[in-house]
């Protein structure tokens, strides 16, 4: 996963016109860290997309103009809008996680 640091950067990756998937998250957040526990075999299964991080604290304005309430969230953006969103109180574990981009991407 490569970390976007800017809003010109992650408006020019969601452009893509292939789905890419960005984590939200911070460093103070335990369900983040938690999460980075057990995600990378799903990063693994999903290698055919780009994955994206954003530090929520770093990026602020983009946070909110995409309605991410609870860290952590994974969206999935194509040509610049946002596909899909699963909040945070719905990724709390792989099978979760897994079915969501299962769900989403295999539409897209």
């Amino acid at each position: 996963m490569q970390n976007i640091h800017k809003t010109e950067e992650f408006d020019s990756i969601l452009n893509s016109q292939e789905p890419v998937i960005v984590k939200f998250e911070a460093d103070w957040c335990p369900d983040c860290k938690a999460m980075d526990m057990w995600i990378t075999p799903i990063v693994e299964k999903f290698n055919n997309y780009n994955w994206y991080v954003v530090d929520r604290d770093e990026l602020e304005e983009t946070t909110t103009k995409n309605n991410v309430m609870g860290i952590p969230s994974i969206l999935i953006f194509k040509n610049s809008k946002k596909l899909a969103h699963l909040h945070s109180a719905n990724a709390k574990t792989p099978d979760q996680v897994e079915s969501f981009l299962d769900e989403n991407l295999t539409l897209k």
